[in-house]
């Protein structure tokens, strides 16, 4: 599986996002580390078997086996956090947010590669499940960490490419049975 794996298995009406998922895996602004690493974390978010196989195919080859981990491991605690937070973020009331969440979270701040790596690829994930509260935290630590906006952009991009590629699939898939 690869890239162009994905941009075959896209419908004509998704012409535009054949053109994005080349494009959005070239930046200026992140390491190919930083790229893959969101492109991965991204997939496994999108929960899209075909999307999965084919970036995690490509991903194997540019990223360490710590940085594929890590990427992994980005999506599985954003897959658990994002719900929590987004809760808190929507509930009414506003004490949610103030308990003490009880939940393990010890990857955040051990996740074997670099911690801006670790949180932009948090943030893209976040992007992709909606937690707002998520996006936010994620985003002010890689700016801190000396991730440019244009570089928090590239990130999301990916992301948001990576899903609509995703959700492409998948629907043809359905219409497909």
């Amino acid at each position: 599986m690869s890239i162009d794996t994905l941009k075959a298995a896209l419908p004509d009406y998704a012409k535009d996002l054949k053109l994005n998922i080349g494009s959005v895996l070239q930046s200026n602004t992140l390491s190919q580390q930083q790229i893959w690493g969101t492109a991965l974390a991204s997939a496994y978010a999108s929960r899209q078997a075909t999307v999965l196989k084919a970036i995690h195919a490509e991903a194997a080859t540019k990223l360490s086996p710590e940085a594929l981990a890590a990427a992994k491991a980005s999506a599985a605690i954003m897959g658990m956090n994002n719900i929590y937070y987004r809760f808190g973020h929507l509930v009414s009331e506003p004490d949610y947010l103030k308990l003490p969440a009880r939940l393990r979270m010890n990857v955040i701040g051990n996740p074997g590669v670099d911690k801006v790596d670790f949180e932009l690829w948090s943030l893209a994930v976040s992007a992709v499940n909606g937690c707002g509260l998520c996006i936010d935290s994620h985003e002010k630590v890689v700016r801190n960490g000396g991730i440019t906006k244009e570089g928090v952009q590239d990130a999301v991009r990916i992301a948001s490419v990576i899903h609509a590629v995703a959700v492409a699939i998948e629907a043809e898939a359905f219409l497909a049975e």
